[in-house]
């Protein structure tokens, strides 16, 4: 029988669409193949999927073997002819006389064909015998009534909250039960493939400009470049709205696989095709068949994409490393909500800031420490970045405004004329009512603005001109001190900074350290001090290591300065007993 090339290649991609081949046996479709095997009162059934080269069985009776060639093979004329198909003697017929059946000792053969609703004919359930047979009208409408329950369980199986309708393949819960059944029939070590389709912001431009239809069409385009990629080795599923993930064959060496899986993908025949490819990231992760969790095989896999799209590499493979530094982010991030409502975890360290003329304390920068209960000390470098980009931002800062009131309440019924800065995030300056938050913390106390100053980066301040403009001027109006924290590290314009209503500069450690040594270093912050004074800014020299540095900041006119030479960050009873020590002396001597 001729083979209209078009109408195989659609019939393939509806076979593979249906995710049946090289999936394991099912009772659903064992059960219909052992009636058929009992109403014909025969050795042999199955239903049998004509793939490309091969006859392959979803479910078999009295057969050892999971597929055959697809060659001669009775199957393959049922499937393309869409109709029934029975062979008294394969040894009368000119073309299966000489078929592996016949070789076999296969004398009879019956197949009804196993056609989708579009018509397209997948394979056939057949019954075969080692002696030449005869049917029946009965026998054979039985035979098609099974095939017909045979296409009612595929069509159910694909149905059934197993199947995304956008993909047309199988989602996350069937990939679940699938590497449920795999564990069952083998073990050792394979690996996912996670395809992340687009990054988020390009989701979110695309979801605003086209609607939901932007990211169905893409999920169609890409379904169907998937399947044409894998070229039918292998299942895929649809595991998250825009990810897709299957389990490569066994014995793949995992970067040569993945570099010619994404070189498939970025050789589209169409335009459309390379400029998704081109967005798509791919991660691997190897797992031991039946020793983790389907979630725990996919996280991996998803994590590598990360990866990948991180560094723009086309493809990445699971670390062990970089999973357990993600693991212990996510894990501080959990514990750190927990920390704000326990007394014990969090507190302030304070580091001295001196007036460098007179070489007095005039106050200190709050610094946040953490001691968790099971990891003890961990480091500030550590866990704000986590927080800062987080929900817990502003409960964090709340926090932090809370205990500084409350600390300068107490230095203030001690009698101890001192400042506290605290650094505060972006992300506060979008809160509708941080202004008034902090006011209120102070009021509540007894404490005059006066004696808290915010520290705000110079990037902070002008990431939203106009609703940062408006907290930080009301905080200023009130009474708050406003410090540019790490000023020089930012990308602002002399002319906005000189818009800000900020009373301090704070000159970034990274210009002050080694100044003593550097001239041109050395010429740059006395620009940037003789330009902040002259803006009317009070400056402040962050890192301060070294006497000659303490030296050379008094002559070019800083106004105070902190760093290790002076002291370092210390707990608010150290702090409050080195105030009391002699430092003007101590910090006079550092400047000689």
């Amino acid at each position: 029988m001729g083979i209209d090339t078009a109408a195989e290649a659609a019939r393939l991609d509806a076979l593979r669409q249906l995710n049946l081949l090289d999936t394991p046996p099912s009772e659903s479709f064992d059960r219909i193949t052992r009636m058929a095997s009992q109403l014909f009162g025969l050795p042999v059934a199955a239903v049998s999927l004509t793939d490309e080269n091969r006859q392959w069985f979803k479910s078999r009776v009295g057969i050892d073997h999971w597929s055959i060639p697809r060659d001669k093979a009775p199957c393959g004329e049922v499937a393309l002819a869409r109709t029934t198909v029975v062979l008294p003697d394969l040894l009368d017929d000119a073309c299966y006389s000489t078929s592996l059946l016949a070789e076999q000792g296969v004398r009879f053969y019956a197949g009804a064909p196993l056609i989708t609703s579009d018509g397209h004919g997948l394979g056939a359930l057949c019954v075969l015998g080692t002696e030449p047979r005869q049917v029946t009208e009965a026998e054979m409408a039985a035979l098609g009534d099974l095939a017909a329950m045979v296409m009612s369980q595929i069509e159910l199986q694909h149905a059934f909250g197993r199947i995304d309708p956008a993909s047309g393949l199988p989602n996350r819960t069937q990939l679940q039960e699938d590497l449920d059944d795999l564990a069952g029939d083998e073990d050792g070590t394979r690996l996912m493939v996670l395809l992340d389709l687009a990054r988020a912001e390009q989701l979110n431009s695309g979801l605003r400009v086209l609607g939901p239809a932007y990211v169905d069409t893409m999920v169609e385009h890409a379904a169907r470049l998937l399947r044409a990629s894998l070229r039918g080795t292998t299942k895929a599923y649809h595991v998250a709205a825009t990810q897709f993930a299957f389990v490569a064959p066994t014995g793949t060496d995992a970067e040569p696989f993945l570099a010619a899986i994404h070189a498939r993908l970025t050789a589209g025949d169409t335009r459309s095709d390379r400029h998704l490819a081109a967005s798509i990231s791919i991660g691997a992760s190897p797992f031991v068949v039946g020793a983790e969790s389907a979630a725990d095989v996919l996280r991996g896999a998803y994590g590598a994409a990360l990866d990948a799209r991180t560094r723009k590499l086309p493809f990445a493979v699971y670390s062990a490393d970089e999973d357990s530094a993600h693991r212990r982010r996510y894990r501080l991030l959990q514990d750190f909500e927990g920390a704000l409502g326990r007394s014990g975890e969090l507190r302030l360290a304070v580091q001295p800031r001196i007036d460098v003329a007179s070489g007095r304390c005039v106050g200190g920068e709050a610094l946040l420490r953490w001691r968790h209960p099971v990891l003890g000390e961990v480091s500030p470098a550590e866990f704000i970045p986590i927080v800062e980009h987080s929900a817990l931002s502003a409960p964090l800062t709340r926090w932090v405004v809370e205990t500084a009131a409350e600390q300068l309440a107490a230095w203030q019924r001690a009698g101890l004329d001192l400042k506290l800065s605290i650094n505060i995030f972006a992300a506060n300056l979008d809160e509708a009512d941080f202004a008034t938050l902090v006011q209120a913390s102070l009021a509540a106390r007894g404490v005059s603005p006066d004696r808290l100053e915010l520290e705000v980066t110079e990037s902070a301040a002008i990431a939203d001109t106009e609703r940062s403009m408006a907290q930080l001027s009301a905080l200023a109006a009130a009474g708050f001190g406003i410090a540019i924290d790490d000023f020089g590290t930012g990308y602002s314009s002399l002319a906005y900074l000189q818009t800000l209503p900020a009373d301090t500069v704070k000159i970034d450690q990274s210009f002050v350290r080694g100044i003593e040594d550097d001239q041109r270093a050395a010429a740059l912050v006395a620009s940037m001090v003789a330009l902040s004074r002259g803006l009317g800014y009070r400056v402040v020299a962050e890192g301060v290591e070294t006497a000659q540095a303490m030296t050379l900041l008094k002559a070019i006119g800083c106004d105070e300065a902190q760093g290790y030479l002076l002291a370092r960050p210390m707990d608010v009873e150290a702090f409050e007993a080195w105030v009391a020590a002699d430092t003007p002396a101590a910090a006079n001597r550092a400047a000689a």
